[in-house]
C-alpha cells in the first residue's frame, strides 16, 4: 500500500489517502473502511441524455465522488472492494443524496475520512504501508489426483490453482496407464507452480502430501527442469521444503504450517507466528486449561486481572456492525498491550484465522492460572459465532 497523505488530528479525526498495490492491500482496505466512513474515489457514472427530438442516449463519464459508506463488500475472486452509499458532495453528474457504488481497485487512489481513527485501524494502515510486512511463502498440498497451489501471505491463504485429475488405478500386470496419468498430473502441478509462484519474492515453497507423492513429484520436477533447462526451478531448488500432510486439501495447511521444520524456515513471517500462537493455545488448553480461555466474557475477566499474556483475536470482530461492541474489542486490545501482553490479530481469510473463528474469534493464553473462570459459562460465545 502506498501512503499518499495522512491528516489525522490528536483526537483521531481526519483523512488518509492510499493506493492499494496488490491483493493483500485490498484486504487491508476492507478491514480499514467501515460503515459511516466517507470515501472519496474516482469512478464511472452512467449519464442519460435526451435530445430535443425526445430520443435518449446514455454514456459513461469518469468523475470523483465522496460517499458516506452504508455497505462494504469484498469480492475475493476479482479482488475488488465495493462500497455502496449516498453521495455527500455536490457533483455535476450525481445529485447530493443519490446512491452510488464505488469500486476500489488496485492502483487506484482513494481517501478515507473518519470521525475517529482507532488504534487498530491506524496500526493496519502502518502495517499495510510497510513493505517488510509482505509474506513470501507458497505451498502445494497434494495427494494422487488432487493438488492445491496456495500463496500464504500475512493475512490470506490464497488458492491460486486447484488441480483435479483422474489417475487410472494400478492393474495387475499393467501399470503403464497409472504411470502416464501420474506424469500428466505432475506436469499440471509443475506448470501451475511456474505460472503462479513468483520466485523473486517467495523464499520458501512447501510441498506437502501423505506418503511419497511429494517426493515423487520433487524428483519429477527436477528431472524435467534438467531436461528442459528450466533455470527458474534449478536456481530455486533449495527453496523447496518437503513436509508430510494428511491430505491434498487446503485445510491440511494448518498442520503443515505448524510443522517445526516449516516454522524454523519461515519464522520471520506473521503467518507463522500466528499459527505458532494458536498451536500453543491448544496445547495449553489440553494440559493446563486454567491458563487458556476463549470467548469474550472469559477473556475480559482475565484482562481485568492483568493476566493476559497473549491475546488471539480475529479481524472479523473489528468489522462487526455494532459500533459499541467494536469499540469494546479495540479497548480490549489496547488494554492488553498496556499491560505488556502480546496481541495477535488473525485474518479470517487465513487458515489459522478460520480455526480461531470456530472458537468465537477471541482467545487468550494467561500468565497465571485462573481456575475460577472455568466455573463460569460464557454467555457471549453464541453472539460471536
Amino acid at each position: 500500500m502506498k501512503l499518499i497523505r495522512k491528516n489525522v488530528d490528536k483526537d483521531g479525526k481526519g483523512s488518509i489517502g492510499l493506493v492499494p498495490e496488490n491483493t493483500e492491500d485490498m484486504w487491508h482496505a476492507y478491514n480499514i473502511i467501515e460503515e459511516g466512513d466517507f470515501v472519496t474515489c474516482s469512478t464511472f457514472r452512467k449519464v442519460q441524455m435526451e435530445s430535443s427530438t425526445g430520443s435518449s442516449s446514455s454514456y459513461k463519464v469518469r468523475t470523483t465522488l465522496t460517499i458516506c459508506v452504508e455497505d462494504v463488500d469484498f469480492d475475493t475472486q476479482a479482488c475488488v472492494l465495493r462500497l455502496k452509499g449516498r453521495n455527500v458532495e455536490e457533483n455535476k453528474y450525481v445529485k447530493t443524496g443519490q446512491y452510488h457504488t464505488l469500486d476500489v481497485e488496485q492502483n487506484r487512489k482513494f481517501t478515507i475520512t473518519k470521525e475517529h481513527w482507532d488504534s487498530i485501524k491506524l496500526e493496519r494502515v502502518e502495517t499495510s504501508c510497510d513493505p517488510t510486512q509482505k509474506a513470501d511463502v507458497a505451498a502445494v498440498v497434494m495427494q494422487e489426483g488432487i493438488a492445491h497451489i496456495c500463496l500464504i501471505t500475512s493475512n490470506m491463504t490464497i488458492v491460486r490453482a486447484k488441480i483435479d485429475q483422474v489417475i487410472p488405478r494400478k492393474r495387475k500386470g499393467n501399470v503403464s496407464q497409472h504411470e502416464k496419468g501420474l506424469m500428466r498430473f505432475y506436469e499440471s502441478i509443475l506448470q501451475g507452480i511456474l505460472r503462479h509462484i513468483n520466485f523473486d519474492i517467495v523464499k520458501c515453497v512447501i510441498l506437502a502430501s501423505p506418503g511419497f507423492v511429494k517426493d515423487q513429484f520433487m524428483d519429477y520436477m527436477v528431472q524435467q527442469a534438467i531436461k528442459s533447462d528450466c533455470k527458474t526451478i534449478l536456481e530455486n531448488k533449495g527453496k523447496f521444503l518437503l513436509i508430510h500432510s494428511s491430505s491434498g486439501f487446503k485445510h491440511s495447511l494448518k498442520e503443515v504450517l505448524a510443522d517445526p521444520a516449516v516454522v524454523s524456515r519461515i519464522s520471520d513471517t506473521k503467518a507463522a507466528s500466528e499459527v505458532k500462537a494458536l498451536e500453543t493455545f491448544y496445547s495449553i488448553l489440553q494440559v493446563d486449561s486454567a491458563r487458556a480461555f476463549y470467548g469474550k466474557k472469559h477473556v475480559e475477566k482475565a484482562n481485568e486481572a492483568q493476566a493476559v499474556e497473549t491475546l488471539l483475536i480475529s479481524d472479523k470482530l473489528f468489522r462487526c456492525q455494532d459500533v459499541a461492541l467494536r469499540k469494546e474489542y479495540v479497548a480490549l486490545v489496547e488494554n492488553v498491550k498496556e499491560y505488556n501482553g502480546d496481541v495477535k490479530i488473525f485474518s479470517s481469510l487465513h487458515v489459522s484465522g478460520e480455526q480461531l473463528d470456530q472458537l468465537t474469534g477471541i482467545a487468550a493464553i494467561l500468565r497465571f492460572p485462573m481456575p475460577e473462570l472455568e466455573d463460569e459459562s460464557d454467555g457471549d460465545q453464541s453472539e460471536e459465532d
